[in-house]
């Protein structure tokens, strides 16, 4: 039996909200896994867990020094170290797949068509990974190629969303009009 976990809040939110969704939503995933003798967990994680890399750093398959961009990205670089505890601890395979954009159609060109995962594309990608036997435990890219555009996609692996700022608009330092 296989479990495809792709549940949780898919975009940049508050910690507390990202721990709730994400970490404590996988670990119950993860233990339902366990009490009903699921052999395989197919994980959405994120290119965006090693999206501080620069893009001059040739990123393989079996990258696992995550460097994340953002509170959901460290939700998914847990995710992917709960893959590895439970597979470690209990036996449950699994597989992460660091999907970039999965969209029904692509809307920009940089975020978009560089990093678009079909869904068609994505349920094939996952019907492999439920097919294949005796994972142990694999991290797979959801996209093949990229071609970034402005200078921070061009810089680092999680392109435009490594520049955000994260801390919230009521604690940024106050500037005055056209202060730098």
């Amino acid at each position: 039996m296989t479990e495809v976990a792709l549940s949780g809040a898919s975009v940049e939110r508050p910690l507390p909200e990202i721990i709730e969704n994400n970490l404590a939503g996988l670990h119950a995933v993860y233990e339902g896994a366990r009490r009903h003798c699921v052999k395989l967990i197919v994980f959405a994680s994120s290119n965006h867990a090693i999206g501080m890399h620069e893009v001059e750093e040739k990123l393989g398959p079996d990258c696992d020094f995550f460097r994340p961009d953002g509170f959901y990205d460290l939700s998914k670089m847990g995710g992917e170290g709960m893959a590895w505890m439970y597979r470690d601890e209990r036996g449950i395979e699994g597989i992460s797949v660091h999907i970039r954009s999965a969209l029904e159609r692509p809307t920009e060109f940089r975020h978009h068509l560089s990093t678009w995962l079909d869904h068609e594309d994505l349920v094939q990608l996952t019907m492999r990974r439920i097919e294949a036997r005796e994972v142990g435990y694999l991290v797979v890219w959801g996209v093949s190629n990229e071609n970034p555009l402005d200078p921070i996609a061009r810089r680092y692996h999680g392109g435009g969303l490594a520049a955000m700022d994260h801390t919230p608009t009521d604690q940024r330092p106050h500037r005055a009009p056209g202060g730098h």
